[in-house]
């Protein structure tokens, strides 16, 4: 699960064929990053979504994480 925009797996139906129907997961694209914390002076590394990627480079690290509710000190 993402920390930061909240998205987890979700469960599907896999349809072979003879449409028989089978459940499945499909997971989030979860990468593991070293980002750049302008604030703390250091990188800070992050389990997260490549939706959230994209939000933190458009809005910034501090402004994700406040909205989000992340105390990055800690990590």
């Amino acid at each position: 699960m993402c920390p930061f925009t909240g998205k987890k797996s979700n469960r599907a139906n896999k349809v072979s064929f003879s449409n028989h129907k089978t459940k499945k997961l499909q997971f989030v694209n979860l990468q593991y990053k070293r980002i750049w914390w302008e604030a703390g002076k250091r990188y800070v590394k992050l389990r997260l979504s490549t939706k959230a990627l994209k939000t933190i480079e458009k809005n910034g690290l501090d402004a994700v994480a406040k909205k989000a509710g992340i105390d990055l000190r800690k990590k």
